[in-house]
């Protein structure tokens, strides 16, 4: 079985599928692995490193797309990209299906098979192939840096001859992966914390980093497969108004809440920036779905009413060593659960295989 992988398309990705020390063990088990030349220069490995793995180098994209059995991105590919797939051949890559129907509609065309890396099912022996869970770490790291960054206070409190400095105070909404890294992240800075999640069961989790819980009921809230599927508009309401008044405290705000497959929710109206001090920082981490903040903007850095609002997108590629390097082992726990390199062990009940297969054999499965 021939892995494949190229160099990135998409604006502003630097990370790559795979490393080289991940084609390293692939070589050892028997696959053989083709990379597009200068595929990893971004996230620092070279094509000589990749060639010491074991791997062979492809002077061009379409080599890899013609020859690869498997090709093994971060992205999925665009159309051009598609159009130059071998029919037949198996694409791992984050697909984000049930947002982007025409994209599966397109590769199931060119009979693909499909598996999406952000449909990993959140079960225990499915970790290390948690692909969403090791780019949400980083990215959730990331955000405290660009907080700091963009804040004109500094994080800890500092005894100077001149006075004290009172610490920064960081409100971090959402718990999971991303949140509790930016709690741990802004307390080893020495930021005083306060958190807010509407699954009261993240509370041990966050006080345990050290931050501040912020209780209110939630009412009801459904939960599947460890994600927020659906948040009713009473439940957004009343989280905004309990926080209004530790947002207009904060120095920096972080926000991480979103909902596969929709739009993110609100959690901070305009009138929520308005009561904000001046020279507050919010970095919206849901903005490539719509953003927390009414007033994002993808892609850019705007000032509202005194705020620095932060629309950075693709936290994790600007880590691109460590977060390809996380990735890449992702990949390989993945593709080593399904394969060997005679070929796939097709399991099609299994739980991890079901849950990741979107296309085979010119069905759309999901």
């Amino acid at each position: 079985m021939i892995i494949g992988t190229v160099k990135e398309t998409k604006a502003a990705e630097n990370r790559v599928a795979l490393s080289p020390d991940v084609i390293k063990n692939l070589v050892k088990q028997g696959f053989e692995c083709l990379v597009e030349t200068g595929a990893g220069i971004a996230s620092n490995f070279s094509d000589e490193a990749y060639s010491q793995a074991g791997a062979k180098i492809a002077t061009d994209a379409g080599n890899v797309y013609q020859t690869a059995d498997v090709l093994v991105k971060v992205n999925a590919p665009n159309e051009a990209e598609i159009a130059q797939m071998k029919s037949g051949s198996t694409l791992i890559s984050f697909v984000y299906h049930l947002s982007q129907p025409e994209l599966v509609k397109a590769l199931n065309q060119k009979s693909l098979t499909v598996f999406s890396m952000d449909a990993i099912p959140r079960i225990s022996r499915a970790q290390s192939m948690d692909a969403l869970s090791s780019q949400a770490n980083l990215a959730g790291y990331k955000a405290v840096i660009l907080g700091a960054h963009h804040s004109a206070r500094i994080f800890p409190m500092l005894m100077t001859a001149a006075g004290t400095i009172t610490p920064s105070k960081v409100l971090i909404f959402g718990a999971g992966v991303a949140g509790l890294q930016a709690i741990g992240t802004a307390k080893r800075l020495g930021a005083v914390v306060e958190v807010t999640d509407i699954r009261p069961e993240t509370k041990e989790q966050v006080e345990s980093l050290g931050g501040k819980f912020i209780n209110f009921d939630t009412g009801e809230v459904k939960i599947e497969g460890g994600y927020v599927k659906e948040t009713s508009e009473d439940t957004l309401k009343k989280q905004r108004e309990i926080l209004s008044k530790h947002l207009a405290a904060a120095d920096i705000a972080i926000t991480t809440a979103l909902i596969p497959g929709k739009k993110a929710p609100v959690l901070i109206t305009e009138d929520m920036v308005k009561s904000m001090k001046l020279g507050s920082v919010i970095i919206d981490m849901a903005v490539e779905q719509g953003g927390n903040c009414e007033l994002s903007e993808a892609g850019k850095i705007v000032v509202k009413h005194g705020v620095k609002i932060v629309g950075e997108l693709n936290l994790p590629s600007q880590l691109a060593q460590n977060a390809s390097e996380s990735y890449s082992k992702n990949i390989l726990a993945f593709l080593t659960h399904l394969a060997t390199k005679d070929g796939f062990k097709w399991e099609m009940e299994e739980e991890i295989t079901k849950g990741t297969l979107i296309c085979k054999d010119g069905s759309i499965l999901k």
